[in-house]
């Protein structure tokens, strides 16, 4: 943590990170498209494919979106980045790399995630378990840049396994480890999650700099707020984070979490989301009749 904290201070004061996000609200998720603004280099983070799931039917609206705000800025896409295997909306990142070019990537642990869901979702070969369907699998402390703006790449599991943290520059991009201070914290009971992991992980990124700014995967509208809210900074979440302000110990936040975690269903896309992002976006080849399938397990979560 302790390279990510300088990053965070070194990058204060010089050429701030441009960030423009997206938000759909269907699925509740933010996505963001970051970028060098001397050399115009960029990076996409958990990008949204829409899926009617009653008719089943796929569409690229919220992708189209962000390839064209690429396009009228002059951006070159280096990253497409994952933050982990989503539960909630299939990721867009194959079709943006067929369009826009970059590199596709995700924490190395994904290869934990497709060893769990490959035997849930009774997978052969067409399952691989090694995260060769990405291009790179970043490990804990991982550095990488977007254009002249330093990153790393921080493993923050709890939530699943292969949860990623993605510092850049002066901001980090926290997938659903936080959310808004005012609506708390991510579940930790898919397969894999672990809410004392999850605490250790939150308390690991608390330790940047306050005034770090903190971009989210999603927001529900905490009760009171009328709108949607993807920014915040450390300092916000520090003092005013509903689950894991400062003075919530381990413990009471683990007791916290699994009480509030058994009270959750299911969320709608899960079965097609893993299916579909830890594969890295790409969907399952056509069968006999040119129809591609998801499976959908019963009795299973």
């Amino acid at each position: 943590m302790h390279d990510a904290a300088a990053l965070v201070r070194a990058a204060r004061g010089e050429r701030m990170l441009s960030v423009r996000s997206f938000f759909d609200e269907p699925t509740n998720t933010a996505s963001h498209i970051v970028h060098d603004p001397v050399t115009k280099r960029a990076a996409i983070i958990d990008s949204v494919l829409d899926f009617d799931a009653a008719a089943g039917r796929i569409s690229t609206r919220s992708a189209d979106a962000l390839i064209a705000y690429v396009r009228a800025e002059g951006l070159g896409v280096d990253w497409l980045l994952e933050t982990h295997a989503h539960a909630d909306h299939l990721s867009a990142a194959p079709y943006l790399q067929k369009a826009l070019g970059g590199v596709l990537a995700i924490g190395r642990q994904i290869i934990e995630v497709q060893n769990v869901f490959r035997k849930i979702f009774n997978a052969g070969t067409e399952y691989a378990c090694d995260g060769a369907e990405f291009d790179r699998l970043f490990d804990d402390g991982d550095r990488f840049s977007v254009g002249g703006i330093e990153a790393v790449a921080l493993h923050v599991p709890g939530h699943t396994p292969a949860d990623m943290a993605f510092v850049i520059g002066d901001a980090v991009f926290c997938g659903d480890t936080l959310f808004m201070p005012d609506y708390g914290t991510a579940r930790a009971d898919f397969p894999g999650g672990d809410a004392r992991q999850l605490y250790r992980s939150i308390r690991r990124l608390l330790l940047l700099p306050e005034q770090t700014r903190v971009f989210l995967c999603h927001d529900y509208k905490a009760a009171g707020r009328d709108v949607f809210v993807w920014e915040t900074t450390i300092g916000a979440q520090r003092t005013a984070n509903v689950h894991v302000h400062r003075g919530v110990d381990e413990n009471s936040f683990v007791t916290m979490r699994n009480a509030r975690d058994a009270t959750l269903g299911m969320p709608k896309l899960i079965f097609p989301a893993v299916q579909v992002n830890m594969r890295a976006g790409h969907l399952p080849e056509p069968e006999s009749n040119g129809t591609r399938y998801l499976k959908i397990p019963l009795d299973t979560l």
